[in-house]
């Protein structure tokens, strides 16, 4: 950690041989070389790196003075005392191999960097960033005592009575506020529900091919996942009841469903709820980008369909505003309230007061409805002048499979090419891409690379991205 930035110095040894004027000079010595404080860095002046450890202050500056004389440091005056800017150090040696080495899967799925075609995110150029600034600086002066205190572990009410406006209206939901749950994303939500309704060795149906993140979070939980495939209706519930007919819940994306974004047909929806009940089972709607359907209206949650309180519904701000808000919300059945309340009091913290705030004041002046509308037409144009654009270059090699609605395409590729293989060269070379296959758990689909088009802007750029995959085909 940063010693000039933390403000916090680790307690000294009074019982070590060395002195704790050693002791001092050796940690800074270790910081500068380590590169934790670098050239230009300020460190904490005497007096207060005295008050601090509770020492005589005529320890500190004996310190000083040997760290000075070797060149790690000089005094400024009034400017206080800075590592030696343009030190020139040792290489540090190389980093001991870690024991626990980063999934692949897991870093591709979130890269460092934005790149093109990148998954998940949503078109940052159009984002109102002015209008959310505004609200944001409006929010952060209205702040009042009670604001600075630990929020909510179910999250603020104003914002749960916006949410449950919005799905009554826009997803057919109806719930009052006190059935809602404000998270710090999918993640967390997911991880609240298995906290609350399952235990380890349960099977849970996922869809194949799904979102992995799903199947990584509950594998760590222990929680045995059932493999169910999906075809042009969506999940295929037959299988599932084949696989495992008492399964205590069942992961789905109904709208979009991620990553084929075939849309779960009303069939398939009666039969899975009909499933729930009889077996008193859970469905976990991940509902991630439902609004952005381009053949018609966007379809109504399969929670509105529910009448029994077997579908806990999980939504998401991260697609329809940015990732990098952290924040999405839970519709938990009635009955089980009380206990997903135990459950946030003991596991969740809350998401960030000042964030809710600035999000319900979005809502409530209308600009989060205007945002959706306009970003539906916006991703439809850009949906188009992708597919035109990846088409022309690149129609020998793969297509562009039809699909509803979503923020991404699928293109199956030809020729027996591998997309693991492909998106592993075009994520080398600065393009982003997901292969289909490392979305199956079970069964092989036609190798297809997934590849966002929200922030593609013209069909030309599309073509320029094209001709950049096409020297890796």
């Amino acid at each position: 950690m940063n010693l000039t930035r933390s403000g916090k110095f680790a307690a000294l040894d009074p019982t070590a041989e060395e002195p704790l004027y050693r002791q001092i000079y050796h940690r800074f010595r270790r910081a500068i070389s380590s590169g934790v404080l670098k050239p230009g860095d300020r460190i904490p002046s005497a007096r207060a790196l005295a008050k601090e450890l509770g020492l005589a202050r005529g320890t500190i500056e004996v310190a000083y003075s040997l760290l000075a004389a070797e060149g790690y440091v000089q005094a400024r005056g009034q400017a206080g005392t800075v590592v030696t800017p343009g030190l020139k150090l040792p290489a540090p040696a190389p980093a001991v191999a870690r024991t626990i080495s980063e999934h692949p899967q897991a870093v591709a799925l979130n890269p460092e960097s934005i790149l093109p075609f990148q998954m998940g995110l949503p078109a940052l150029d159009a984002f109102p960033r002015k209008i959310w600034a505004r609200l944001g600086a409006r929010c952060a002066r209205a702040i009042q005592a009670a604001d600075l205190a630990y929020p909510s572990a179910q999250g603020s009410q104003a914002l749960r009575d916006e949410i449950a406006a919005y799905l009554q209206v826009s997803r057919g939901i109806a719930c009052p506020p006190s059935q809602i749950f404000i998270t710090s994303g999918y993640r967390q939500t997911l991880a609240l529900i298995v906290r609350a309704l399952l235990k380890a060795e349960d099977r849970v149906w996922l869809e194949d091919p799904g979102y992995p993140p799903t199947r990584e979070l509950l594998r760590h939980s222990r929680i045995h996942t059932v493999p169910v495939p999906v075809d042009q209706d969506g999940l295929v519930v037959p299988r599932g009841l084949k696989s495992a007919p008492r399964a205590k819940a069942a992961v789905v994306t109904p709208a979009h469903q991620s990553p084929l974004c075939v849309s779960l047909s009303l069939p398939r929806r009666l039969a899975l709820l009909d499933w729930a009940s009889r077996a008193s089972s859970w469905i976990i709607e991940d509902d991630y980008d439902g609004e952005y359907r381009y053949v018609s209206r966007p379809l109504p949650a399969l929670k509105s369909l529910d009448r029994d309180g077997r579908v806990l519904y999980a939504g998401t701000f991260s697609k329809v505003l940015f990732p990098g808000i952290r924040l999405a919300y839970l519709v938990v059945p009635e009955n089980l309230v009380e206990r997903f309340l135990q459950i946030s009091h003991v596991f969740s913290g809350g998401t960030p007061a000042l964030t809710q705030a600035i999000v319900t004041a979005f809502i409530t002046e209308g600009h989060f409805g205007r945002h959706i509308q306009r970003m539906r037409k916006l991703y439809n144009d850009r949906r188009n002048a992708t597919a035109s654009g990846l088409s022309a270059v690149l129609g020998a090699h793969m297509r562009i499979a039809p699909q509803p609605g979503g923020m991404h395409l699928v293109l199956p590729l030809e020729r027996r090419l591998s997309d693991t293989s492909l998106a592993q060269r075009m994520r080398s070379h600065g393009l982003y891409a997901q292969a289909l296959t490392d979305w199956s758990s079970e069964k092989r689909p036609v190798p297809s690379l997934l590849l966002n088009f929200t922030n593609v802007d013209s069909q030309s750029t599309a073509e320029k991205l094209a001709r950049r995959i096409l020297k890796l085909v």
